[in-house]
Protein backbone atom coordinates (compact mmCIF):
# COMPACT_ATOMS: atom_id res chain seq x y z
CA UNK A 1 0.00 0.00 0.00
CA UNK A 2 1.37 3.23 -0.58
CA UNK A 3 1.96 6.15 2.04
CA UNK A 4 -0.48 8.52 -0.05
CA UNK A 5 -3.22 5.89 0.78
CA UNK A 6 -1.81 5.15 4.31
CA UNK A 7 -2.59 8.33 4.72
CA UNK A 8 -5.73 8.78 3.83
CA UNK A 9 -6.79 5.69 6.01
CA UNK A 10 -4.80 7.34 8.86
CA UNK A 11 -6.96 10.79 8.44
CA UNK A 12 -10.15 8.28 8.28
CA UNK A 13 -9.17 6.75 11.67
CA UNK A 14 -8.81 9.63 13.43
CA UNK A 15 -12.69 10.78 14.03
CA UNK A 16 -15.11 8.32 16.25
CA UNK A 17 -17.75 7.98 14.15
CA UNK A 18 -19.23 5.49 16.35
CA UNK A 19 -18.87 7.92 19.31
CA UNK A 20 -20.64 10.71 16.85
CA UNK A 21 -23.54 8.40 15.48
CA UNK A 22 -24.00 7.56 19.26
CA UNK A 23 -24.50 11.22 20.31
CA UNK A 24 -26.61 11.82 16.94
CA UNK A 25 -28.82 9.46 18.49
CA UNK A 26 -29.31 10.28 21.92
CA UNK A 27 -29.55 13.76 20.57
CA UNK A 28 -32.29 12.79 17.69
CA UNK A 29 -34.29 11.19 20.71
CA UNK A 30 -33.89 14.20 22.50
CA UNK A 31 -35.85 16.34 19.92
CA UNK A 32 -38.45 13.52 19.76
CA UNK A 33 -38.71 13.83 23.74
CA UNK A 34 -38.63 17.19 24.14
CA UNK A 35 -41.39 17.23 21.68
CA UNK A 36 -43.67 14.52 23.34
CA UNK A 37 -43.21 16.53 26.44
CA UNK A 38 -43.72 20.36 25.48
CA UNK A 39 -45.99 20.18 22.60
CA UNK A 40 -47.83 16.73 22.94
CA UNK A 41 -48.07 16.89 27.02
CA UNK A 42 -48.05 20.79 27.94
CA UNK A 43 -48.97 22.22 24.64
CA UNK A 44 -46.62 24.45 24.51
CA UNK A 45 -46.30 24.81 20.57
CA UNK A 46 -43.26 24.19 18.64
CA UNK A 47 -40.63 27.22 19.89
CA UNK A 48 -38.97 24.69 23.06
CA UNK A 49 -38.49 22.12 20.26
CA UNK A 50 -36.94 24.17 18.07
CA UNK A 51 -34.63 25.86 21.36
CA UNK A 52 -33.38 22.44 21.74
CA UNK A 53 -32.14 22.00 18.13
CA UNK A 54 -30.58 25.57 18.61
CA UNK A 55 -28.63 24.21 21.25
CA UNK A 56 -28.23 20.65 19.41
CA UNK A 57 -26.59 22.73 16.51
CA UNK A 58 -24.62 24.85 19.00
CA UNK A 59 -23.34 21.81 20.77
CA UNK A 60 -21.92 20.28 17.65
CA UNK A 61 -19.78 23.43 16.52
CA UNK A 62 -18.50 23.15 20.37
CA UNK A 63 -17.62 19.65 19.53
CA UNK A 64 -15.83 20.33 16.30
CA UNK A 65 -13.68 23.33 18.18
CA UNK A 66 -12.79 21.40 20.65
CA UNK A 67 -11.67 18.50 19.26
CA UNK A 68 -8.62 20.88 17.13
CA UNK A 69 -7.46 21.11 20.33
CA UNK A 70 -4.58 18.38 21.18
CA UNK A 71 -3.38 16.91 24.91
CA UNK A 72 -0.07 19.20 24.86
CA UNK A 73 -2.45 22.49 23.73
CA UNK A 74 -5.06 21.28 26.67
CA UNK A 75 -1.94 20.36 28.99
CA UNK A 76 -1.10 24.22 28.61
CA UNK A 77 -4.70 26.23 29.03
CA UNK A 78 -5.45 23.85 31.73
CA UNK A 79 -4.92 26.63 34.39
CA UNK A 80 -6.54 29.26 32.36
CA UNK A 81 -9.57 27.13 31.91
CA UNK A 82 -9.74 26.47 36.04
CA UNK A 83 -9.47 29.98 36.91
CA UNK A 84 -11.94 31.48 34.10
CA UNK A 85 -14.12 28.50 35.39
CA UNK A 86 -13.88 29.86 39.18
CA UNK A 87 -14.11 33.32 38.55
CA UNK A 88 -17.27 32.63 36.72
CA UNK A 89 -18.34 30.66 39.73
CA UNK A 90 -17.77 33.78 42.00
CA UNK A 91 -19.23 36.38 39.74
CA UNK A 92 -22.87 34.25 39.43
CA UNK A 93 -22.83 34.57 43.24
CA UNK A 94 -22.96 38.72 42.58
CA UNK A 95 -25.22 38.53 39.59
CA UNK A 96 -27.27 35.64 39.23
CA UNK A 97 -30.93 35.80 38.18
CA UNK A 98 -32.89 36.88 41.01
CA UNK A 99 -36.16 34.83 39.78
CA UNK A 100 -34.66 32.51 39.37
CA UNK A 101 -33.09 32.06 42.73
CA UNK A 102 -36.50 33.14 44.40
CA UNK A 103 -37.96 30.15 42.47
CA UNK A 104 -35.16 27.49 43.09
CA UNK A 105 -33.21 28.67 45.74
CA UNK A 106 -30.09 28.34 43.20
CA UNK A 107 -27.90 30.97 42.74
CA UNK A 108 -26.52 29.51 39.88
CA UNK A 109 -27.41 30.96 36.63
CA UNK A 110 -26.74 33.71 34.83
CA UNK A 111 -29.36 35.39 32.41
CA UNK A 112 -28.94 38.03 29.58
CA UNK A 113 -32.09 39.33 27.98
CA UNK A 114 -33.98 35.77 26.68
CA UNK A 115 -30.46 33.92 27.14
CA UNK A 116 -29.48 31.77 30.52
CA UNK A 117 -26.84 29.36 31.44
CA UNK A 118 -25.08 27.94 34.22
CA UNK A 119 -21.18 28.74 35.03
CA UNK A 120 -21.00 25.39 36.91
CA UNK A 121 -21.57 23.60 33.77
CA UNK A 122 -18.51 25.18 32.21
CA UNK A 123 -16.66 24.23 35.03
CA UNK A 124 -17.01 20.37 34.91
CA UNK A 125 -14.85 20.00 32.04
CA UNK A 126 -12.62 22.69 33.43
CA UNK A 127 -12.23 20.76 36.72
CA UNK A 128 -11.51 17.27 34.46
CA UNK A 129 -8.58 19.00 32.34
CA UNK A 130 -6.76 20.86 35.52
CA UNK A 131 -7.01 17.63 37.59
CA UNK A 132 -5.64 15.65 34.68
CA UNK A 133 -3.08 17.68 34.56
CA UNK A 134 -1.99 17.04 38.50
CA UNK A 135 -2.29 13.73 38.13
CA UNK A 136 -0.27 13.08 35.20
CA UNK A 137 2.52 15.71 36.57
CA UNK A 138 2.48 14.26 40.24
CA UNK A 139 3.04 10.37 38.78
CA UNK A 140 5.64 11.62 36.57
CA UNK A 141 7.55 13.25 39.03
CA UNK A 142 7.32 10.59 41.55
CA UNK A 143 9.53 7.73 40.76
CA UNK A 144 8.70 5.66 43.49
CA UNK A 145 4.72 5.26 44.26
CA UNK A 146 3.99 4.20 47.94
CA UNK A 147 1.12 5.40 50.12
CA UNK A 148 2.36 8.96 51.19
CA UNK A 149 2.77 9.74 47.39
CA UNK A 150 -0.47 8.40 46.79
CA UNK A 151 -1.81 10.58 50.13
CA UNK A 152 -0.27 13.39 48.87
CA UNK A 153 -1.63 12.91 45.63
CA UNK A 154 -5.13 13.18 46.55
CA UNK A 155 -4.20 15.77 48.90
CA UNK A 156 -3.75 18.14 45.62
CA UNK A 157 -6.50 17.11 43.75
CA UNK A 158 -8.85 17.96 46.60
CA UNK A 159 -7.15 21.18 47.03
CA UNK A 160 -7.98 21.61 43.65
CA UNK A 161 -11.60 20.46 43.88
CA UNK A 162 -12.25 22.28 47.12
CA UNK A 163 -12.62 26.09 45.93
CA UNK A 164 -15.21 24.63 43.35
CA UNK A 165 -17.39 22.60 46.02
CA UNK A 166 -17.45 25.82 47.89
CA UNK A 167 -18.88 28.18 45.60
CA UNK A 168 -20.86 25.90 43.97
CA UNK A 169 -22.46 25.12 47.52
CA UNK A 170 -22.66 29.12 48.21
CA UNK A 171 -25.03 28.79 45.25
CA UNK A 172 -27.35 26.40 46.77
CA UNK A 173 -26.83 23.76 44.23
CA UNK A 174 -26.30 20.02 45.86
CA UNK A 175 -26.99 18.50 42.73
CA UNK A 176 -24.07 19.92 40.74
CA UNK A 177 -21.47 19.32 43.60
CA UNK A 178 -22.17 15.84 43.67
CA UNK A 179 -21.46 15.42 39.94
CA UNK A 180 -18.08 17.07 41.06
CA UNK A 181 -17.38 14.73 43.65
CA UNK A 182 -17.80 12.03 40.78
CA UNK A 183 -15.20 13.78 38.64
CA UNK A 184 -12.99 13.96 41.54
CA UNK A 185 -13.86 10.13 42.36
CA UNK A 186 -13.16 9.02 38.84
CA UNK A 187 -9.99 10.60 38.15
CA UNK A 188 -8.82 9.14 41.18
CA UNK A 189 -9.83 5.96 41.04
CA UNK A 190 -7.87 5.57 37.71
CA UNK A 191 -4.81 7.34 39.08
CA UNK A 192 -3.16 4.50 40.54
CA UNK A 193 -4.07 5.48 44.26
CA UNK A 194 -3.40 2.57 46.48
CA UNK A 195 -6.40 0.57 46.88
CA UNK A 196 -5.06 0.62 51.03
CA UNK A 197 -6.03 3.99 50.78
CA UNK A 198 -9.49 3.70 48.52
CA UNK A 199 -10.47 0.64 50.13
CA UNK A 200 -10.96 3.00 53.38
CA UNK A 201 -11.92 6.13 51.79
CA UNK A 202 -15.10 4.05 49.94
CA UNK A 203 -15.90 2.48 53.21
CA UNK A 204 -15.92 5.95 55.29
CA UNK A 205 -17.73 7.47 52.45
CA UNK A 206 -20.32 4.55 53.34
CA UNK A 207 -20.49 5.53 56.71
CA UNK A 208 -20.64 8.87 56.24
CA UNK A 209 -23.39 8.97 54.05
CA UNK A 210 -25.13 6.64 56.10
CA UNK A 211 -24.99 8.63 58.98
CA UNK A 212 -26.64 11.62 57.20
CA UNK A 213 -29.35 10.06 55.89
CA UNK A 214 -30.45 8.65 59.52
CA UNK A 215 -29.86 12.23 60.64
CA UNK A 216 -31.53 13.57 57.94
CA UNK A 217 -34.61 11.15 58.92
CA UNK A 218 -34.48 10.90 63.02
CA UNK A 219 -32.27 13.88 64.07
CA UNK A 220 -32.60 16.94 61.04
CA UNK A 221 -32.14 19.47 63.69
CA UNK A 222 -28.64 18.44 64.09
CA UNK A 223 -28.21 19.04 60.46
CA UNK A 224 -29.73 22.48 60.35
CA UNK A 225 -27.42 23.80 62.75
CA UNK A 226 -24.57 22.61 60.69
CA UNK A 227 -25.93 24.53 57.33
CA UNK A 228 -28.24 22.06 55.59
CA UNK A 229 -31.20 23.52 54.29
CA UNK A 230 -34.43 22.40 54.95
CA UNK A 231 -35.60 21.56 51.46
CA UNK A 232 -32.14 19.71 51.07
CA UNK A 233 -33.24 17.39 54.43
CA UNK A 234 -37.05 17.11 52.84
CA UNK A 235 -35.72 15.85 49.84
CA UNK A 236 -33.97 12.79 51.86
CA UNK A 237 -37.19 12.25 53.74
CA UNK A 238 -39.21 12.12 50.79
CA UNK A 239 -37.22 9.82 49.35
CA UNK A 240 -36.66 7.12 52.37
CA UNK A 241 -41.24 7.67 52.10
CA UNK A 242 -42.39 9.19 49.17
CA UNK A 243 -45.98 8.40 49.98
CA UNK A 244 -45.98 9.67 53.48
CA UNK A 245 -47.10 13.30 51.79
CA UNK A 246 -47.93 12.69 48.32
CA UNK A 247 -49.98 16.16 48.23
CA UNK A 248 -46.64 18.12 49.73
CA UNK A 249 -42.81 17.17 49.40
CA UNK A 250 -43.11 13.83 48.18
CA UNK A 251 -45.47 14.87 45.39
CA UNK A 252 -43.03 15.07 42.49
CA UNK A 253 -41.60 11.77 42.85
CA UNK A 254 -44.59 10.05 43.72
CA UNK A 255 -46.20 11.52 40.41
CA UNK A 256 -42.93 10.41 38.47
CA UNK A 257 -42.64 6.86 39.68
CA UNK A 258 -47.02 7.04 39.03
CA UNK A 259 -46.25 7.87 35.10
CA UNK A 260 -42.87 6.00 35.04
CA UNK A 261 -44.82 2.48 36.03
CA UNK A 262 -48.13 3.25 34.21
CA UNK A 263 -46.16 3.29 31.16
CA UNK A 264 -45.97 -0.76 31.56
CA UNK A 265 -44.35 -2.63 28.53
CA UNK A 266 -44.55 -0.86 25.94
CA UNK A 267 -46.24 2.99 26.64
CA UNK A 268 -49.15 4.60 26.24
CA UNK A 269 -48.31 6.43 23.05
CA UNK A 270 -46.34 9.64 21.64
CA UNK A 271 -47.43 12.78 23.92
CA UNK A 272 -50.00 11.00 25.71
CA UNK A 273 -49.92 11.15 29.63
CA UNK A 274 -52.66 10.39 32.37
CA UNK A 275 -50.12 11.64 34.98
CA UNK A 276 -48.89 15.18 35.78
CA UNK A 277 -44.99 15.47 36.69
CA UNK A 278 -43.34 18.76 37.81
CA UNK A 279 -40.41 19.83 35.70
CA UNK A 280 -41.02 16.56 33.16
CA UNK A 281 -38.95 18.81 30.37
CA UNK A 282 -35.73 18.78 32.03
CA UNK A 283 -34.65 16.89 35.65
CA UNK A 284 -37.76 14.63 35.02
CA UNK A 285 -37.76 14.12 31.19
CA UNK A 286 -37.27 10.66 32.43
CA UNK A 287 -40.72 9.86 33.05
CA UNK A 288 -41.57 11.43 29.18
CA UNK A 289 -39.76 8.20 28.27
CA UNK A 290 -41.41 5.68 30.71
CA UNK A 291 -44.96 6.65 30.39
CA UNK A 292 -44.86 7.08 26.26
CA UNK A 293 -42.48 4.13 25.36
CA UNK A 294 -42.66 2.31 28.07
CA UNK A 295 -40.12 -0.51 29.84
CA UNK A 296 -39.20 -0.90 25.80
CA UNK A 297 -38.05 2.85 25.41
CA UNK A 298 -36.70 3.72 28.15
CA UNK A 299 -34.27 0.04 28.23
CA UNK A 300 -33.20 1.38 24.71
CA UNK A 301 -32.41 4.55 26.01
CA UNK A 302 -30.13 3.06 28.83
CA UNK A 303 -28.73 0.58 26.03
CA UNK A 304 -27.37 3.51 23.79
CA UNK A 305 -25.91 5.29 27.11
CA UNK A 306 -24.29 2.42 27.95
CA UNK A 307 -22.75 1.66 24.11
CA UNK A 308 -21.67 5.59 24.72
CA UNK A 309 -19.44 4.77 27.87
CA UNK A 310 -18.10 1.82 26.23
CA UNK A 311 -17.27 3.61 23.29
CA UNK A 312 -15.44 6.32 25.19
CA UNK A 313 -13.47 3.35 27.27
CA UNK A 314 -12.55 1.33 24.09
CA UNK A 315 -11.14 5.32 22.44
CA UNK A 316 -9.24 5.69 25.84
CA UNK A 317 -7.30 2.45 25.51
CA UNK A 318 -6.75 2.34 21.94
CA UNK A 319 -4.89 6.43 22.40
CA UNK A 320 -2.54 4.96 25.57
CA UNK A 321 -1.77 8.97 26.56
CA UNK A 322 -2.01 9.32 30.51
CA UNK A 323 -3.42 12.76 30.08
CA UNK A 324 -6.36 11.87 27.99
CA UNK A 325 -6.73 8.61 30.49
CA UNK A 326 -7.49 10.89 33.24
CA UNK A 327 -9.53 13.45 30.59
CA UNK A 328 -11.15 10.03 29.75
CA UNK A 329 -12.04 8.81 33.19
CA UNK A 330 -13.82 12.44 34.43
CA UNK A 331 -15.53 12.63 31.00
CA UNK A 332 -17.19 9.78 31.81
CA UNK A 333 -17.84 9.84 35.51
CA UNK A 334 -19.11 13.43 34.78
CA UNK A 335 -21.78 11.69 32.41
CA UNK A 336 -22.43 8.13 33.73
CA UNK A 337 -23.11 9.82 37.18
CA UNK A 338 -26.02 11.91 35.35
CA UNK A 339 -27.51 8.63 33.69
CA UNK A 340 -27.05 6.85 36.94
CA UNK A 341 -28.38 9.77 39.27
CA UNK A 342 -31.33 11.23 36.85
CA UNK A 343 -32.73 7.81 36.23
CA UNK A 344 -32.47 6.82 39.76
CA UNK A 345 -34.53 9.89 41.17
CA UNK A 346 -37.11 9.35 39.02
CA UNK A 347 -38.31 6.19 40.11
CA UNK A 348 -37.00 6.32 43.27
CA UNK A 349 -33.96 4.23 44.25
CA UNK A 350 -31.97 7.83 44.72
CA UNK A 351 -32.78 11.39 46.74
CA UNK A 352 -33.97 14.30 44.26
CA UNK A 353 -30.71 16.57 43.06
CA UNK A 354 -32.43 18.15 39.91
CA UNK A 355 -29.42 16.26 37.84
CA UNK A 356 -30.69 16.21 33.94
CA UNK A 357 -30.23 13.68 31.45
CA UNK A 358 -27.17 13.93 29.35
CA UNK A 359 -27.96 15.15 26.00
CA UNK A 360 -31.95 14.82 26.52
CA UNK A 361 -33.22 17.05 29.23
CA UNK A 362 -34.05 20.26 28.17
CA UNK A 363 -31.57 22.61 28.76
CA UNK A 364 -28.62 24.57 26.67
CA UNK A 365 -26.03 24.43 29.34
CA UNK A 366 -26.08 21.01 30.17
CA UNK A 367 -25.94 20.09 26.62
CA UNK A 368 -23.09 22.37 25.94
CA UNK A 369 -20.73 20.52 28.86
CA UNK A 370 -21.39 17.63 27.85
CA UNK A 371 -20.70 18.14 24.42
CA UNK A 372 -17.33 19.97 25.35
CA UNK A 373 -17.05 16.23 27.34
CA UNK A 374 -18.03 14.62 23.62
CA UNK A 375 -15.20 16.84 22.05
CA UNK A 376 -12.52 16.01 24.44
CA UNK A 377 -12.99 12.21 23.99
CA UNK A 378 -13.07 12.72 20.30
CA UNK A 379 -9.55 14.70 20.24
CA UNK A 380 -7.86 12.06 21.86
CA UNK A 381 -8.14 9.61 18.45
CA UNK A 382 -8.23 12.91 16.33
CA UNK A 383 -4.29 13.77 18.06
CA UNK A 384 -3.69 10.70 18.62
CA UNK A 385 -0.48 9.73 16.76
CA UNK A 386 0.93 6.21 17.69
CA UNK A 387 -0.24 5.11 14.20
CA UNK A 388 3.38 3.38 12.76
CA UNK A 389 3.60 3.22 9.01
CA UNK A 390 5.91 -0.35 7.82
CA UNK A 391 9.66 -0.14 7.66
CA UNK A 392 9.21 0.41 3.72
CA UNK A 393 8.03 4.03 4.62
CA UNK A 394 10.41 6.81 4.91
CA UNK A 395 8.61 8.24 8.22
CA UNK A 396 5.82 7.17 11.08
CA UNK A 397 3.53 9.11 13.11
CA UNK A 398 4.51 8.57 17.21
Amino acid sequence: MSVNKRLANYSDNRIDYGIILTVLILCLLGIVIVYATTAGIQNQGMMPTLQQALWYAVGALVVIIVMQFDSEQYWKLSMILYGVGLLLLFLVLLFHDRETAALTGAKSWFSIGPLSFQPSELMKPALIIFLSRIITTHNNQTTNRNLKTDVVLIGKVLAAAMPVFILVQLQNDLGTNLVMLSIVAGVILLSGVSWKILLPAFLFAVIFGGGLIVLAAYFPDILLKIGFKPYQLSRVTTWLNPFEDTSGDGYQLVQSILAIGSGQLTGKGFGVTEVPVPVRESDFIFTTIGENFGFVGASFILVVYFILIYQMVQTCFETQNEYYTYIAAGVISMILFHVLENVGMTIGLLPITGVPLPFISQGGSAIISNMIGVGLILSMRYHHRSYMFSNEDSFSFQ
